[in-house]
């Protein structure tokens, strides 16, 4: 499977990725900021980077066009994004359904969007984690695949708590990347199937 990450920043999701050695291979990067950090790890991993930026684009659907010929020319199969700080637009998001992942720092469906963090401490809840899903048209919205979760501590900080899922994410995204490649997990008819069999709901990892 020939996987393309999608970036805006400093890529600890794709390191993580990469440091995986998937049954895939990344045989793409692409960012729509030049000076986005994640480049250089792939620039470090030997592998092909491209810069499209959306300032160059009168819109939207015309810089996800240029995004979408880029995956083209790479041949890509799946597409994975990594701190990708673009919202997409249903046309782009359509051409790639069932094959495009996004990982969102709190349990879906709570919390979707932005602010995650802050949100999860404003509102007292003790849980609070990542969860994997397929993208769709509509933001943070796709079928959850999988998720992890952590305990909220009296004394966490949005920056304990963004330190905290990060790590989390670091370790469940490349696991559900290697389902896919390796055919464990599918998509057909707009529901994901694990082990051949429908996914009712996402694949839980221990709490940390």
């Amino acid at each position: 499977m020939r996987i393309a990450v999608l970036v805006s920043g400093n890529g600890s999701n794709l390191q993580a990725l990469i440091d995986a050695n998937l049954s895939g291979q990344i045989i793409g990067v692409l960012s729509n900021k030049f000076d986005a950090y994640a480049l250089q790890r792939a620039e470090n991993a030997n592998i092909a980077t491209a810069v499209i930026s959306h300032k160059d684009y009168p819109n939207r659907e015309s810089f996800d066009a240029a995004m979408h010929q880029q995956l083209l020319a790479w041949q890509v199969d799946l597409v994975i994004l990594a701190g990708f700080m673009r919202i997409l637009t249903p046309n782009f998001v359509s051409q790639w359904q069932g094959k495009m992942l996004n990982i969102h720092p709190s349990l879906l469906p709570f919390y979707k969007g932005v602010n995650t963090h802050q949100r999860v401490l404003n509102t007292g809840d003790r849980l609070h984690g990542c969860t994997v899903h397929f993208v769709t048209a509509e933001l943070d919205a796709g079928q959850s695949i999988a998720q992890s979760a952590i305990q909220v501590g009296l004394h966490d900080t949005v920056e304990s708590l963004a330190q905290r899922v990060h790590e989390l994410e670091h370790f469940i995204y490349p696991q559900v990347a290697e389902w896919l490649c390796n055919g464990q997990l599918t998509w057909r008819n707009g529901q994901a199937y694990f082990n051949q069999k429908p996914l009712e709901r996402p694949i839980q990892f221990a709490q940390f």
